[in-house]
């Protein structure tokens, strides 16, 4: 005699459709396809949280060595500039600077120059 899922496996079924719910096609209607999606969607989306830190260092960069280019030096240099003028402010904080207050950003470069 074999053993069934019964209500547990009926309860399982829903949990995943019901996370599968907005999907396309036999993706949010038939069991099989969509725990195939809710696995894979769950995996993009571990990966992703790791990948989202590095498209936002990207774009700190970006816009830092716009405004450090605006100043007259490369990004590298001023990283180099600010690592031995012992100025510890960290990308993100720097691009802030760089958008919102260009002065500020200006004066960090003339004292990271020094």
């Amino acid at each position: 005699m074999r053993v069934k899922g019964g209500p547990q496996g009926h309860l399982r079924h829903k949990k995943v459709l019901k996370y599968t719910k907005g999907q396309r096609g036999s993706r949010h209607l038939l069991f099989k396809r969509a725990n195939e999606a809710m696995l894979k969607s769950m995996w993009y989306a571990t990966r992703d949280r790791r990948v989202r830190k590095r498209d936002l260092r990207r774009l700190w960069i970006a816009r830092i060595n716009a405004a450090a280019r605006l100043n007259g030096i490369s990004y590298s240099r001023l990283v180099a500039a600010m690592r031995v003028a012992n100025i510890t402010i960290n990308r993100k904080m720097l691009a802030d600077l760089a958008v919102r207050d260009p002065q500020s950003f200006a004066a960090i470069v003339a004292q990271a120059q020094k």
